[in-house]
């Protein structure tokens, strides 16, 4: 009766302290995710406390500088103003907060299963510095039952007990880079917690924080809910992927087939073909799932196959590629790639498909320069060393080429360049709609 009071009396506590915004919240992962959540956070009166093990990180969050190619440094300037705002390296500066928000990475290993390390790590440094009435809550994608089976445990070997001293529960990002619609506080947020408690805690606090809250049963739904989002994404490019590959035999093009499909007002949204999946979310997350489907005794035979279709993308890209080149006038096959950030107008390159058809074009032994203007030099990558910089983009650059390969379709980009130059443009976004080509674009 008296752990049930105790508990309840904490509970009572943090909530007073979420309504009166006396609530010191911290979060763990200063990314792409962890930075735009302290500053929501920071805007809805919190003190915020922003930890990342990068020390050059935290460095240019103290100084206002940005970090992250998408951003400019106006929200990093505005964090690093507040009061209310420190960031910081050292684990124990978050034993003053009474919250603590996990935005870490979740990527697969090296044999594609998941790899909960930086989930595991930083609810180990949690750990340390857990008391009685925290609230923790995990942002990071991951597969259902990562909170109570994966992060629970870790928790309680302090000696504390989840739902007696403090309160455990998940809240998906959805963070977007570069959406010019919708940011951290205008996208309604998914709680899910361990226990009841730890549901209502959680939807209090991200209730003054986002414009709207969706509790849901268990932090497992919250989970799942999550995985569900970037399966749909991935089931669907991959249908339109193949599309693309079935249309073209029969002479059709997909872009005009979508386009037109798009007109019904219900029951259709457009999805987009392209060179393959990039990003964190998309490429990796469904996996998640389809590993768990297979430690509980069954198969996620849909994603699977969506994965498989994705993933050979980037050599159908480059086999396209190869045969154009083949037909240019210099022997050594000199292609120019546009774009090699995973989406348009940001510099995030993980699990870029352009790493992929970089890679296999210098393996057929061509001569491959590219240009983005998010991105200066090629990024060391976890499975990719491409020791290339950014080439300026003018009309000497473009005829030199043999093929002009388009990646990515960056805004920034001056596509009047390409198509008043280029001699053969493969293009895999459909960025050359609407300019005079003269016949010399393939759609790949």
């Amino acid at each position: 009766m008296q752990t049930r009071q105790f508990a309840a009396d904490q509970a009572a506590a943090l909530a007073e302290a979420f309504q009166a915004r006396t609530a010191t919240v911290g979060i763990l992962g200063m990314g792409y995710v962890g930075f735009p959540l302290a500053c929501a956070v920071d805007k809805a009166g919190y003190h915020v406390r922003g930890f990342d093990v990068d020390p050059s990180k935290v460095e240019r969050l103290t100084s206002g500088n940005t970090y992250l190619g998408h951003m400019t440094d106006e929200p990093f300037a505005a964090l690093a103003a507040s009061e209310r705002f420190k960031a910081t390296s050292s684990v124990e500066d978050l034993a003053e907060c009474d919250v603590l928000i996990l935005c870490v990475p979740t990527p697969l290993d090296a044999a594609g299963e998941p790899d909960l390390s930086f989930v595991t790590a930083s609810t180990q440094s949690v750990a340390s510095v857990l008391r009685p009435g925290m609230l923790v809550v995990l942002e990071s994608t991951t597969w259902p039952g990562t909170t109570r089976e994966v992060m629970q445990p870790i928790l309680e070997a302090t000696g504390l007990r989840c739902g007696e001293d403090f309160f455990l529960a998940y809240s998906p990002e959805r963070e977007n880079p570069a959406d010019a619609h919708f940011e951290t506080a205008s996208i309604p947020k998914v709680v899910g917690g361990v226990d009841d408690t730890a549901t209502n805690l959680a939807a209090s606090l991200y209730g003054s924080i986002v414009c709207e809250v969706v509790p849901v049963a268990t932090a497992e739904v919250a989970e799942a809910s999550k995985i569900v989002e970037n399966v749909y994404r991935c089931v669907n490019i991959a249908l339109v992927n193949e599309l693309k590959v079935v249309f073209e035999k029969m002479g059709i093009d997909v872009w005009d087939v979508i386009k037109a499909s798009a007109t019904k007002p219900f029951g259709f949204q457009p999805f987009w073909p392209g060179p393959g999946l990039g990003g964190h979310c998309i490429p990796i997350d469904p996996f998640y799932l389809s590993w768990r489907a297979r430690q509980c005794g069954t198969e996620a035979k849909f994603i699977e196959l969506a994965g498989e279709i994705n993933t050979t993308m980037p050599s159908l890209v480059v086999e396209r590629t190869l045969e154009e080149a083949a037909q240019g006038p210099s022997g050594d096959r000199r292609v120019l790639v546009i774009g090699v950030a995973y989406k348009p107008n940001v510099s995030d390159t993980r699990e870029t498909p352009a790493a992929t058809i970089i890679e296999q074009l210098q393996s057929q032994g061509c001569d491959v320069s590219y240009h983005d203007p998010h991105c200066p030099r090629f990024p060391s990558m976890r499975k990719y060393e491409i020791d290339l910089a950014s080439v300026p983009l003018d009309a000497s650059t473009v005829r030199d080429a043999d093929v002009v390969l388009i990646v990515t379709d960056h805004d920034a980009i001056d596509w009047s360049v390409i198509a008043d130059n280029a001699s053969v443009i493969v293009d895999t976004r459909n960025a050359m709609d609407g300019h005079e080509t003269a016949g010399r674009v393939v759609k790949a």
